[in-house]
């Protein structure tokens, strides 16, 4: 079996940056919304750099305005993703896009995704889970409102807060009174950081958020006191090394630290972030790893046991998926 054929597990997925392009173009045409700008002449999504990517991004999710809307899409980002191998995926979902922070409208966006979830499941053998994600750059204020939405429908199936957005928006301590909620209410806990922001922005997050992972948390290897926390306590990074790419974090591919911080035993798992923002798939990943760091299939299935291992699921879950994995 070939690395890029295994079933793989993905903890570092946006719900709204999987959206297909088609998609997308077929939702605007519907509701009459003009998004030609949001596209390349190949029918991509198109921007300049981070901060034009977060405008497309809002832009595009600007016409995911119903329940229907969001089961739509949750069919299609898993059609892709189990395309690609995926068995396992937790996904960043906001309720500022799902119903503006409302909790009831919240509970029937949820409503919609879940029963799309399941049937993907029962149709495709891939099993999804929700992480709440508020969004860092529209503030504290309404990251507790994303937050009371988290709490009122923690469970089985929505397991996790996690922070997104513009990392050079306040500090990570900004948003502790959201994550304190999500601690009480029995949620696990991740955020951004260390992408745009450096070393001090993992530190601040694992410091002020009590977090169990980090996404992305690639600059930590600026810090080796850092990455040395990082491995003793066994801090997981969602690492995303396309999205990496694609934002222009790092000029190409044997520059990126995975391979580096996985040597010093911080826990890394693989991910695709915004795939079709990023031209990328979860099996182009892999093939990437490989033929870049020479990772072979025992590589990727412990990578892959890293993953499951950090993945915020219930016990029951876990134990579905690990065997889906000793299918490989």
């Amino acid at each position: 079996m070939s690395v890029a054929d295994l079933p793989k597990i993905e903890l570092h997925l946006h719900h709204e940056g999987a959206a297909p392009p088609d998609l997308i173009r077929q939702l605007a045409h519907e509701k009459r919304v003009d998004l030609s700008r949001v596209f390349d002449q190949g029918g991509g999504y198109a921007f300049k750099d981070f901060a034009h990517f977060l405008q497309v991004y809002e832009a595009a999710t600007s016409v995911l305005q119903t329940p229907e809307d969001y089961a739509r899409l949750t069919r299609a980002l898993l059609e892709q993703s189990a395309a690609n191998g995926v068995v396992y995926c937790e996904s960043f979902l906001s309720p500022d896009f799902c119903g503006g922070g409302d909790v009831a409208a919240w509970k029937e966006y949820l409503a919609a995704i879940r029963e799309a979830a399941e049937r993907a499941e029962a149709d495709l053998g891939i099993i999804l889970r929700g992480i709440v994600t508020p969004v860092r750059h529209f503030g504290p204020d309404r990251a507790k409102r994303s937050a009371l939405c988290a709490a009122e429908t923690a469970g089985d199936w929505i397991v996790g807060l996690g922070m997104g957005g513009d990392e050079t928006m306040g500090r990570q301590g900004d948003f502790a009174y959201a994550f304190d909620m999500a601690r009480e209410a029995g949620l696990r806990r991740t955020t951004h950081a260390g992408e745009f922001a450096g070393p001090a922005s993992v530190r601040a997050a694992i410091r002020d958020l009590g977090v169990e992972r980090i996404g992305h948390g690639v600059r930590a290897i600026e810090d080796p006191d850092l990455v040395r926390e990082l491995a003793d306590r066994r801090i997981t990074l969602e690492v995303c090394p396309g999205s990496n790419l694609a934002l222009g974090l790092y000029p190409e591919m044997a520059r990126h630290p995975i391979a580096r911080l996985r040597d010093a035993g911080v826990p890394v798992t693989v991910s695709t972030d915004d795939p079709p923002f990023f031209h990328t798939t979860m099996r182009r990943e892999y093939d990437m790893l490989a033929e870049t760091f020479g990772w072979q299939v025992a590589d990727f299935r412990a990578l892959n046991q890293t993953a499951i291992d950090a993945a915020f699921c219930c016990a029951e879950t876990r134990a579905r998926v690990l065997k889906k994995l000793e299918m490989s």
